[in-house]
């Protein structure tokens, strides 16, 4: 009889008392709904049978999905005797998955990423978008993105709800507007039509809805058409980052009155009416923690979530900008306390007595093969915050900055580490990760799989440079784009790098992953690493490959990312991600367009 405390648990359980007997695996399950129990709540106890004790529906959901892990490592065909007790520190958890950014996943990956959910006990999923929804009216807008259709969200919503999950609805509509803005039809709803200067010599494109009540209907006329599709009575509305509010249509209003009061009125223009509908909705908070007064004014039934990117700086990493960063971040409307954890950024909703809930990442993003060590310490930032503070709800985004290069499967330790400890943060922020992985998500008994993402995960660091929001390797490999990387690499280390992911690499060569996408885990991984190595090989200037080894290495790496691309995702997009890594290489490539009606 294996003890539970020798078993691969996930999440594991705050409560475990040792008892007497055991009972034979595939005994009958007696159940009983005990409403005293906290929400989600259970008490599964084995002795001479199985019983368990339920607050609801979610809570018998958990307590049978843990006898399932249970009874899956009873070697001997025993369950041993305990009564396990065991109930979430946050009501509200939910997945973030970012289909807006060039990549949108297939229906198998979809009922993956369900499943993964559902291990990790999350109560929502969310599918970020901007533009990829099939809006009657606005065909231009996603004609190329191969956009949801009310087919296949209804689809997803029943998936959803057959896993214990909500699916909740997620449609930007003040900024990252970008994609409709570039177009004619749309330019003059913008702040700025003609873009707005970062500084000097910098232009930007218009990507905010100018506030007005116009723009209000505008968006509120695409949501009366998208949640129809959502059984859900919540919705996020986004609302963050309006970089250049204020710089065009609303500059004399903002002069006049104050940025923060001419945004809080536009929020509520787009609130009030969905409240009126019996709605919750969910904000982004970057704007309204620097208003948190104005905050108290938006309708009752709103929900500000608070998002952080980046681990709680430490003696080891202190948060060190460069002179110059501060003046552009100001632009930006934001400041060096983004990238400081949780607790600057939530002190002054907390302090207005404002409730919020709070949102971390899985650090995928502009990094190719994950940041896996700042992934585990925000998530675990994140659900000290929520504790600390009492919040409602734990989201875990996972977003596709600059093209969402990096495969979905980058993300998979996050995500279930994140619901472990949203879940029960005491039990789990030392959740054996790697064990976790190997047995209940890859399900390969070699260990390779994890030890291959855990080494790709943590090269970001080792460059001898300063990253934040991403990596130094996927700044080298995509030098075009936006990062956030200071300082010159050093060549000793970078050299240590591409050894390192070249271990990776034959470690993956070497995996055997019994899960049924366990073949395109495996192939798409193996395509990040040499994405990540190719990027390595650049910082090493003269001392890497000659140029015409990098070419020929590019080129290889354009019709790998076809093929890893094509595994999980739909091909919208997917030209403009690899025209990325090399535009010339990626105009010959041929890609086969699907249409609203596609149902891989």
């Amino acid at each position: 009889m294996t003890p539970l405390d020798e078993m691969v648990l996930v999440p594991r359980p705050r409560r475990v008392e040792r008892l007497e007997g055991g009972a034979p695996v595939g005994s009958p399950v007696t159940t009983r709904s005990v409403p005293d129990l906290p929400a989600q709540g259970f008490r599964l106890t084995i002795d001479d049978g199985v019983h368990i004790d339920h607050a609801d529906a979610l809570g018998l959901r958990y307590a049978q999905q843990l006898l399932d892990q249970i009874a899956g490592q009873a070697i001997d065909g025993r369950l041993p005797g305990v009564r396990v007790e065991d109930h979430p520190d946050i009501v509200h958890r939910g997945f973030m998955l970012d289909i807006s950014r060039d990549r949108v996943p297939t229906r198998a990956t979809l009922v993956r990423l369900v499943e993964l959910c559902a291990l990790a006990r999350y109560t929502q999923l969310q599918l970020y978008m901007e533009h990829t929804f099939t809006y009657r009216d606005h065909r231009e807008v996603w004609q190329d993105a191969s956009p949801m259709t009310p087919a296949h969200l209804t689809w997803l919503d029943g998936l959803c709800s057959d896993h214990g999950i909500e699916l909740v609805p997620n449609q930007n509509c003040f900024g990252h507007m970008a994609r409709w803005l570039a177009l004619p039809r749309y330019r003059d709803r913008a702040e700025c039509p003609d873009g707005w200067d970062l500084f000097p010599g910098v232009t930007l494109p218009p990507s905010v809805l100018a506030p007005t009540p116009e723009n209000a209907a505008f968006a509120l006329d695409l949501l009366a058409e998208l949640l129809p599709s959502f059984r859900s009575r919540q919705v996020n509305i986004g609302c963050d980052e309006p970089f250049e509010l204020g710089r065009g249509a609303s500059a004399d209003r903002v002069a006049a009155e104050g940025r923060g009061p001419v945004y809080v009125e536009h929020v509520t223009r787009l609130v009030e009416p969905l409240v009126d509908r019996g709605y919750t909705v969910q904000i982004w908070a970057d704007v309204l923690r620097a208003h948190p007064d104005l905050a108290r004014r938006l309708p009752l039934g709103t929900v500000p979530v608070a998002w952080c990117y980046e681990a709680p700086p430490s003696d080891d990493r202190p948060l060190a900008l460069p002179p110059g960063v501060a003046e552009v971040m100001d632009r930006l409307g934001t400041d060096a306390s983004t990238f400081s954890g949780f607790d600057p950024l939530v002190a002054p909703l907390a302090d207005a007595g404002v409730p919020f809930w709070v949102a971390a990442g899985t650090s995928g993003w502009s990094s190719l093969v994950g940041r896996i060590d700042n992934a585990c310490a925000n998530l675990v930032d994140a659900a000290e915050t929520a504790s600390a503070h009492g919040c409602g709800g734990y989201l875990v985004t996972d977003w596709g900055d600059n093209g969402h290069h990096q495969p979905p499967s980058v993300s998979f330790g996050p995500l279930v580490f994140g619901g472990a400890v949203a879940w029960g943060l005491d039990a789990n922020r030392d959740l054996p990760l790697a064990d976790v992985l190997d047995r209940h998500v890859f399900a390969d008994p070699t260990g390779r799989m994890s030890a291959a993402l855990d080494r790709l995960g943590r090269q970001w660091s080792r460059t001898g440079q300063r990253a934040i929001n991403g990596s130094p390797l996927s700044a080298a490999l995509f030098p075009g784009e936006m990062h956030m990387v200071f300082g010159r690499p050093d060549r000793d280390a970078v050299r240590s790098v591409v050894a390192e992911v070249e271990t990776a690499i034959a470690d993956l060569a070497r995996a055997a992953p019994g899960s049924d996408d366990g073949e395109i885990t495996v192939r798409e991984l193996t395509q990040a690493a040499r994405m990540a190595r190719h990027g390595a090989w650049r910082l090493l200037g003269d001392d890497g490959p000659s140029s015409q080894d990098l070419a020929d290495d590019m080129a290889a790496l354009v019709e790998g990312q076809l093929v890893s691309w094509m595994d999980r995702s739909r091909p919208g997009g997917l030209s403009d991600s690899l025209a990325r890594l090399d535009p010339t290489l990626a105009a010959r490539v041929e890609i086969t367009p699907d249409d609203e009606t596609d149902t891989r």
